[in-house]
């Protein structure tokens, strides 16, 4: 029989996506309980469409969860559609989800048979789309949608617009002074802290032969009930999903967050500048702060972040090179590649300035490689949805480029596989910076080097098979090989590049015997390892 039930009349719909977890979002200006209700949905699609991590879907259900009661406990009217509750039945040995829940949109609808509203209100998603998705949705059923702006950043609503105009070339250093001059953060009046605007001369530490020593253990969270649900979620509803949930132990709400904080200001601050670029065997933490994911699921804010590093330094707990180094990667980087995201989507998608072409290998999603610097980087990301930033960059986003991968593929991995992935951060980051694939219009240069590199900022190379100085033997390292190959394929494109001319001058140099064989053991390394388009058989 027909659901002949009235609706009940609101004013607005509130919708609250996965990553946007912070109570003082704008959202919850002038909401009024008595008029407007809260909705939260967990969807299939967005741990289907790129196979995410099941650490990355424990994080996000697990804060969504963890929230959803915070706001229950305020006494705040929430809808929430949970997969726990969505009806499963047997499919051929494996659970299915009702169809109201394998989309965002598809829930929605669910949940709008039983209201009629005014409009519905959403602040400004992370992801393009979902942004799309909505207007759609919305646009096809003429139901009004306020888009709100996203308080959580420290750049003003069209702030990044108004500094591009009239730039030739947009470069993360002139936007990070502009935005440290207007908010005083490490400045003294209108010049620098301690004279210059970085310090990175002074963050380039490796460590001894001998390793980094004994180093604090990592604070990590024990499940409770709530994130245990999630957990059990994953496992039964994504058994196929790349990763593992032997251990999880990342923050899921705001309290947790801050004690992170706390740790790192604390335990990992000092040395983070020194030795920020330093990787070491079984040691996926070392000074890091393993934040980026609660800022990202908002549970933190960046400006309380940056004024904790602050303060450390205010009060001598901290060197200057440490502080300055970590608020650039949150007061510059990030808020740079949010800018470059809105400013160039959807046109990110279709990018491929060095016409890559090749298959994403395989190993990425399974880590079983022999090359022990991505065995190394590629666990732990299956392990715990981490890597820091020079694993990817220099490890797993270099042989990437090295393999001159499909662009939207290793773009799929990377928004698929990290615990901190949100599209405007990762896509930017993915395509601009580690692959080239914007033609330099996020980094100057491509950054590619051979297995020299990995050597020497790690010990990584202890051990493997593979020798770092090789290019053409059979010991010869892939990176080194690929190395030459990258740039004997784009020898016209650089070769009067001001930062990577030297570098083909330098392959130049090489003799036509040298050449033949670089060129014969790149055709082994491509026949090694297997690159079957694993994301078109497991992506739906």
């Amino acid at each position: 029989m027909p659901n002949t039930q009235a609706r009940q009349a609101i004013r607005h719909l509130c919708l609250i996506l996965g990553d946007q977890l912070n109570r003082d979002s704008l959202l919850f200006e002038g909401f009024d309980p008595q008029k407007d209700r809260l909705w939260m949905a967990e969807v299939m699609e967005e741990s289907t469409h790129v196979p995410s991590n099941k650490q990355r879907s424990v994080l996000f259900l697990a804060a969504m969860r963890h929230f959803a009661q915070s706001l229950r406990d305020e006494g705040l009217p929430l809808d929430y559609l949970s997969l726990d509750t969505s009806d499963l039945s047997p499919n051929e040995g494996k659970a299915t989800i009702n169809s109201a829940h394998q989309s965002l949109t598809s829930a929605l609808a669910h949940s709008l048979q039983q209201y009629q509203v005014q409009s519905l209100k959403l602040v400004l998603p992370g992801d393009y789309r979902v942004l799309q998705s909505l207007k759609h949705y919305c646009a096809d059923r003429q139901l009004p949608l306020e888009l709100l702006a996203d308080n959580h950043f420290i750049a003003k609503p069209g702030e990044f617009s108004a500094w591009q105009k009239g730039k030739k070339q947009w470069r993360m250093e002139y936007w990070y002074r502009q935005l440290r001059k207007r908010t005083g953060i490490l400045m003294r009046g209108d010049q620098p802290e301690g004279g210059d605007w970085n310090y990175d001369k002074d963050n380039r530490g490796t460590f001894s032969s001998q390793g980094p020593g004994l180093l604090d253990e990592a604070l990590l969270f024990v499940a409770d009930e709530i994130t245990q649900s999630a957990i059990s979620t994953v496992t039964r509803l994504l058994p196929d999903n790349p990763g593992n949930l032997m251990s999880f132990g990342w923050p899921v709400k705001r309290q947790q967050a801050l004690q992170l904080l706390e740790f790192f200001i604390a335990k990992q601050l000092p040395l983070f500048g020194e030795y920020q670029d330093a990787m070491w065997t079984n040691e996926p933490w070392l000074y890091h702060s393993r934040l980026s994911a609660a800022l990202n699921l908002k549970l933190l804010s960046p400006l309380e972040v940056i004024q904790a590093a602050e303060q450390a330094y205010a009060q001598g707990k901290a060197p200057l090179n440490a502080v300055e180094g970590f608020i650039r990667q949150i007061l510059g980087w990030r808020e740079f590649v949010r800018g470059l995201y809105w400013s160039l989507m959807p046109d990110w998608h279709s990018m491929n300035a060095l016409d890559a072409r090749h298959n994403l290998p395989d190993f990425y999603w399974t880590g079983q490689v022999d090359m022990r610097c991505l065995a190394q980087s590629i666990q732990q990301v299956l392990d715990h949805g981490y890597g820091h930033h020079i694993q990817r960059l220099m490890v797993t986003g270099l042989f990437a480029q090295l393999w001159q991968t499909q662009p939207h593929q290793i773009h799929a991995w990377y928004l698929a596989m990290y615990v901190d992935a949100v599209e405007w951060v990762e896509l930017p980051n993915v395509l601009g910076m580690s692959q080239y694939a914007d033609g330099g219009i996020m980094a100057s240069k491509p950054y590619i080097a051979t297995g020299r590199y990995v050597a020497k900022m790690s010990n990584y190379c202890a051990g493997c098979r593979y020798k770092p100085d090789e290019a053409e033997t059979d010991n010869a390292c892939p990176f080194t090989t690929l190395y030459w190959e990258f740039l004997a394929t784009h020898r016209a494109r650089f070769a009067n590049h001001p930062r990577l001319a030297l570098q083909v001058k330098h392959l130049d140099n090489h003799n036509a015997e040298k050449r033949a064989a670089i060129a014969k053991r790149a055709q082994w390394v491509r026949e090694h390892y297997s690159a079957t388009n694993y994301l078109a058989n497991h992506q739906t």
